[in-house]
């Protein structure tokens, strides 16, 4: 993966950079967004539901288990995300590769 792209390894697991779009419709990936993932969460920001929500979406979508490092309060995120497949995970998510 290049650097401008969302995804790397980091250590034993990837960093994922992501632009989270709280209240939406319902809970999608939805594109590339500034480098980063662009999800619509169905959750409201508030109390933290949006962050859970997003969480449990990804680790379904990804078939492993992600952990939201940065960005608590914030639209622009960054999990990890618990494997090295990153062929696999890059296509999961509907981003290129290398």
């Amino acid at each position: 993966m290049g650097d401008s792209l969302p995804l790397r390894l980091e250590g034993d697991g990837m960093l994922l950079d992501l632009w989270v779009v709280p209240g939406a419709n319902r809970t999608a990936l939805a594109g590339i967004h500034d480098e980063a993932v662009r999800v619509r969460v169905a959750a409201p920001a508030a109390h933290g539901d949006a962050n859970r929500a997003l969480v449990r979406f990804l680790a379904r979508r990804l078939g492993c288990d992600v952990t939201l490092v940065r960005g608590f309060r914030s639209r622009r995120k960054r999990v990890r995300v618990d494997s090295t497949d990153l062929h696999a995970i890059a296509s999961r998510l509907g981003i290129g590769q290398d």
